[in-house]
């Protein structure tokens, strides 16, 4: 089995603002096609180190790379049409139909109108979103989990390599959210090269969805491994106090059965 490329690079990447250290020297590595899920509390410099792949940020110190290039000697515009981009709070065009959200990018690329009529389409079938039903519905017509749905195809309308979510779904109750997650992993599977990095505080969210899980403690990686690896085998203190956290909540929903 060919081994698949390293296609993200972290090189001791420093972010600071004034005095304060976010992220105090980070490096890791991410294969074409990985869906990594960044674990986290508040304040242990996930988003940080999401928002740093598409340079919403700048590094202090280190370099980033995409495809072995300097990410900060790419052109940020073509950079970031390369990145599909998620947030909790979905950013959804208000005045826009769900049609008119998905196909905010390939207008920008100046694709044909039959080209992004047809991609629309594809993309309201994937997120298994009836195009016939929704494409011509505003948001305000839309449930949130629905609403977040548009947001993942509007992330992939352009067809990019990388896309990263941030919290997609911490505003989304809880049943709505089991089914999101379902979704995204079968997405994911679906198609093949792209890959996912979603930042997340939800132990069980990260744990599902990832290739492999990245820990993160007062910005440095605690753990970077396969969900199972991390489980069998806590590698530090804080991934051992969490992996028993895991356990004892587990053991108390067994003792309400």
């Amino acid at each position: 089995m060919v081994a698949k490329q390293t296609v993200l690079e972290f090189q001791h990447v420093v972010k600071k603002y004034g005095s304060q250290v976010i992220l105090p020297d980070l490096s890791f590595t991410v294969r074409e096609g990985e869906f990594i899920t960044i674990l986290g509390s508040s304040g242990s410099g996930k988003t940080t180190t999401l928002k740093l792949i598409n340079h919403l940020i700048e590094p202090t110190q280190g370099k980033i790379l995409l495809k072995g290039q300097d990410s900060q000697a790419l052109d940020l515009i073509a950079l970031r049409r390369q990145m599909g981009y998620v947030v909790q709070s979905i950013g959804l065009f208000p005045h826009m139909t769900v049609a008119e959200n998905i196909a905010t990018v390939p207008k920008l690329l100046k694709w044909s109108s039959p080209k992004i009529e047809q991609r629309v389409k594809e993309l309201l079938e994937l997120v298994q979103l009836d195009p016939e039903k929704y494409q011509k519905r505003y948001p305000r017509q839309l449930s949130g989990g629905q609403q977040q749905r548009v947001g993942v195809a509007r992330a992939l309308a352009a067809n990019p390599e990388f896309v990263l979510f941030d919290e997609p779904f911490g505003a989304i109750d809880a049943l709505t959210r089991l089914e999101l997650q379902k979704q995204l992993k079968t997405i994911h599977q679906s198609l093949g090269q792209k890959t996912f990095l979603l930042v997340t505080h939800d132990i069980a969210e990260a744990f599902y969805l990832g290739d492999r899980v990245m820990i993160m403690h007062e910005g440095k990686i605690e753990a970077f491994d396969k969900p199972q690896k991390i489980i069998q085998n806590p590698p530090t203190p804080f991934v051992q106090n969490l992996m028993a956290t895991v356990k004892a909540e587990q053991k108390m929903w067994e003792g309400l059965e």
